[in-house]
C-alpha cells in the first residue's frame, strides 16, 4: 500500500530555510512524478512543486526562485528546499505522486501522509 512520510518541518524565523523530507514506499518510486503540497488554515491543499521523472521541476509562482525540489530515488525520498521563508510559507506540506494531462498536473494517489508543519514566527 501507498505510504508518504513527510519530516523536516518546524519552527522557522521569516528569511530562514527549511528542508522538507518525504519518504515514499509501496510504488516504485522512481517511475512517478512527484509533488509538494501545502494547505494552511482555511485554504485549499495547493500544488507548489513538481517534479518528473527526468528532473524536470515547475514551481508555483508563490515559491518560485525560494524553493527547490528533488529527489533522490535509491532512498525513495523527495525533498524541498525552501529558503527566504516568508511567512504566508506557513502551512502544512505534503508530497504525492503526480500525473500529467491536459497540460496540468493531476493528483496520482487519493491518500495522503499526515504532512509536515511549518511555521513561521520571529
Amino acid at each position: 500500500q501507498v505510504q508518504l512520510v513527510e519530516s523536516g518541518g518546524g519552527l522557522v524565523q521569516p528569511g530562514g530555510s527549511l528542508r522538507l523530507s518525504c519518504a515514499a514506499s509501496g510504488f516504485i518510486f522512481s517511475n512517478a512524478d512527484m509533488g509538494w503540497y501545502r494547505q494552511s488554515p482555511g485554504k485549499e491543499r495547493e500544488l507548489v512543486a513538481a517534479l518528473d521523472t527526468v528532473d524536470r521541476a515547475e514551481y508555483a509562482d508563490p515559491v518560485k526562485g525560494r524553493g527547490t525540489i528533488s529527489r533522490d530515488n535509491a532512498k525513495n525520498t523527495l525533498y524541498l528546499q525552501m529558503n527566504r521563508i516568508k511567512p504566508e510559507d506557513a502551512a502544512a506540506y505534503y508530497c504525492n505522486a503526480l500525473y500529467r494531462s491536459g497540460n496540468r498536473w493531476h493528483l496520482l494517489f487519493s491518500s495522503w501522509g499526515r504532512g509536515t508543519e511549518v511555521t513561521v514566527s520571529p
